[in-house]
């Protein structure tokens, strides 16, 4: 495995141009120089986030191939910190990776569709009527076991995606929705326990597919958004989707066309596609 040696060396090189607390502060003055650190960071707190974490994952790759990979060579592991230790570097670094991964990937999708016959995924989870009607009726359950259990992981803790309480959360067997500031944010349990920065960009192939797919008797073609409802990724806040409405989140019919439509019959399909890595959007890479 990689030495102590070969992770300080791999550290120092991803993190030299990070801000770094001054020696000799309490812990209360450590803390407050870590959030002003955050606050003027070029983009804010969130991006001071996204960089530490995206730095983190270069370093599990980096050590990950000095341990059994190309990086074992004495050479190729000093010219790669020499490349990490720029912004350009690290970028070139990162690009290498994704387009690597993309092979990999694709690679794996043909193995998996020459193996299996092509079928639309299930539906990833049905829905308890009860549960739906609650959401109709504006009757938040409350935060539950599955949101105790997002709120609780490490990424989201770092986000600060709760750092706020939300206005109101619907819980159901599959996740949660959070109702806040105009918003209804889904939350898909078995997103967030796959990884759920990976599937951005899957869900919104997923619903492309529904608003283009022309009902054939065997698939929902859902009708339109409701006026004044947008839907948009779920990075802003770190979940599966996101629907902007405003004041329009409070309009009966636009409620019951979240709950009766879209919870109960469009987005337990679209979540299926999403989470099926081996399926393949029509038009997808």
């Amino acid at each position: 495995m990689a030495s102590d040696l070969d992770t300080v060396r791999a550290l120092r090189a991803l993190f030299n141009d990070m801000p770094r607390a001054p020696q000799g502060l309490s812990h209360q003055e450590t803390m407050a120089w870590i959030q002003r650190s955050m606050t003027d960071f070029e983009g804010g707190e969130m991006a001071y986030t996204l960089e530490h974490i995206t730095r983190n994952a270069m370093l599990d790759i980096v050590l990950r191939f000095r341990e059994d990979g190309h990086l074992k060579d004495d050479k190729a592991f000093d010219a790669t910190l020499e490349q990490l230790a720029t912004p350009e570097g690290r970028k070139t670094f990162m690009d290498q990776c994704i387009q690597a991964q993309k092979s990999v990937d694709a690679t794996s999708r043909l193995i998996n569709r020459a193996k299996r016959p092509m079928s639309d995924p299930d539906p990833l989870f049905g829905f308890d009527t009860d549960d739906i009607q609650r959401f109709v009726n504006a009757q938040p359950t409350g935060p539950g076991p599955l949101f105790a259990e997002f709120a609780a992981r490490d990424d989201a803790q770092q986000i600060g995606v709760f750092a706020d309480a939300p206005q109101a959360v619907y819980e159901f067997d599959w996740g949660f929705v959070i109702e806040d500031h105009g918003s209804w944010s889904v939350y898909i349990a078995e997103v967030w326990r796959k990884g759920t920065v990976g599937y951005f960009h899957r869900f919104m192939n997923a619903w492309q597919l529904e608003i283009s797919t022309q009902s054939d008797g065997s698939v929902l073609c859902p009708p339109p958004l409701p006026p004044g409802l947008t839907l948009d990724d779920g990075i802003g806040h770190f979940c599966a989707l996101t629907l902007d409405g405003g004041p329009h989140l409070q309009d009966a019919a636009v409620r019951r066309w979240m709950g009766e439509i879209f919870l109960a019959r469009v987005l337990p399909y679209m979540a299926g596609r999403a989470v099926d890595d081996d399926y393949d959007f029509p038009g997808g890479d």
